[in-house]
């Protein structure tokens, strides 16, 4: 087979499911994916399914490798035995490319972080970067925060009121 071929033809991946205590998959996939970049291991992606707690998957050139990464991480509790078939998980994987429906003047709250449920007003949106300045209601100085976008949802639109 020649050069060529090989890099057209599709490759299967190898992905790992690792097990970890239930409601800290971030935490492991932020320790993991420093731990793969430290060592130069092969992990080439880290992924939460979503609704499925207690698991995180990884994509990496050998098992070795997915292991080596897992290796002294707080909160990891192992790779288990079998591989996983990229067909099984596919369905909770699915990258929903959503429409942004943020204008600047709206009034939304933040969902996540730690501005947690702080009322805000959109001064500007980048749709680019997927990211929003918002000034918090509350605050008694107002300070420009850049949030993404998928952290913040419209609460009422400059137009409704």
């Amino acid at each position: 087979m020649t050069e060529a071929q090989q890099t057209t033809q599709e490759v299967e991946p190898n992905i790992f499911a690792i097990r970890t205590t239930a409601n800290r998959e971030d935490q492991v996939m932020e320790f993991l994916t420093s731990n793969a970049k430290k060592k130069k291991l092969g992990v080439y992606s880290v992924i939460k399914a979503h609704g499925m707690r207690g698991y995180i998957f990884v994509e990496a050139e050998t098992r070795a490798d997915a292991e080596q990464a897992a290796f002294n991480i707080p909160y990891a509790r192992g790779v288990l035995p079998k591989q996983v078939q990229y067909n099984e998980i596919e369905h909770m994987l699915e990258q929903v490319k959503r429409e942004i429906n943020i204008q600047k003047g709206d009034i939304v709250e933040i969902i996540s972080g730690p501005f947690k449920r702080e009322k805000c007003k959109v001064t500007r949106v980048d749709k680019s970067k997927e990211e929003a300045v918002v000034e918090l209601l509350q605050a008694v100085v107002l300070i420009p925060i850049t949030v993404k976008l998928d952290t913040i949802k419209v609460i009422r639109r400059e137009a409704d009121e």
